[in-house]
């Protein structure tokens, strides 16, 4: 081979090693190129509600999008609302993005218009309510049928009578009394009042809807056993589930009649900071694991 030939032969040798070098850099060199910027735009994101993500500890990595677009929607609110709101599902129509509620058989337990029950669920270890506190047979889980007798009897005591109206209720008594709700006002105007079967706390055994003893349970606002629950309720366990000023939240009209055991250190901080059990929800319970009954 002439001294001519090999060089030719090395600079090809060479120009083929550049070649096949410059083939295996292109994909890194993109990799890394694309890299920072999506990181930088999922930063972008997080700055657009601040340093919420660090601040607050029931924030979704996975909800952030549904955060923005909420806050977009809603400038006014602050982003600790924003973040509440969108967890408790209100970026969404009720009854739409529903999910199966958790904590079955626990004073844990939400049923609301994005969590629902399964229609064979019957809540266990129910009992009937003392019928010197009751219309009628009413059953509620025991720990919560003994903590509303409780109440019942130190409000009698002082002169008050409460009694539990409408208490546990099957997924087929609510399926037909919606129904005949829905024939009544249509659906939209039922559905502000009567939750549709699957989805009413009633079902759970924890919820009474009380009157006293001569006004209808519609009236109950306008009596003084009314005053009494709002001032002594909490301290048996219960909650006003469906307050005035929370018909977003709770998806429901103000229910002055209608209370929910949530357990006596819960049903303390909910009085006190007048808020819904919702909001409660998702900020101390929903992202908790292994949550025993109270």
């Amino acid at each position: 081979m002439t001294k001519k030939k090999r060089k030719l032969k090395k600079k090809a040798l060479a120009i083929i090693t550049v070649t096949l070098i410059i083939i295996l850099l292109i994909p890194i060199l993109f990799l890394n190129k694309n890299e920072p910027k999506t990181a930088k735009k999922e930063s972008k994101k997080t700055n657009e509600l601040g340093d919420i993500a660090k601040k607050i500890d029931f924030y979704k990595d996975d909800y952030t999008d549904r955060y923005l677009a909420y806050k977009k929607a809603n400038p006014n609110l602050s982003n600790e609302k924003v973040i509440v709101n969108v967890n408790i599902g209100l970026d969404y129509p009720y009854y739409e993005n529903v999910q199966k509620t958790k904590y079955l058989n626990t004073s844990y337990i939400i049923v609301n218009k994005y969590n629902s029950l399964d229609s064979d669920y019957v809540p266990s270890n129910m009992e009937k309510i003392d019928s010197s506190f009751s219309k009628g047979e009413r059953l509620m889980v025991d720990y919560a049928q003994e903590a509303f007798e409780e109440l019942a009897r130190s409000a009698l005591e002082e002169g008050y009578n409460i009694y539990a109206m409408s208490t546990y209720r099957s997924y087929e008594y609510q399926n037909s009394l919606y129904n005949n709700y829905v024939s009544l006002d249509g659906q939209d105007k039922a559905d502000t009042y009567s939750a549709r079967a699957g989805f009413s706390e009633h079902q759970t055994g924890l919820a009474a809807d009380v009157c006293n003893k001569e006004q209808p349970y519609t009236e109950f606002e306008n009596t003084k056993e009314f005053n009494w629950m709002q001032e002594n309720a909490y301290k048996y366990g219960f909650i006003l589930r469906y307050p005035k000023d929370k018909v977003e939240e709770t998806g429901y009209m103000y229910e002055p009649w209608h209370y929910r055991y949530v357990g006596k250190e819960i049903a303390e901080y909910i009085h006190q900071k007048n808020i819904t059990y919702e909001e409660y929800y998702v900020r101390f319970i929903e992202s908790k694991k292994d949550i025993n009954k109270d």
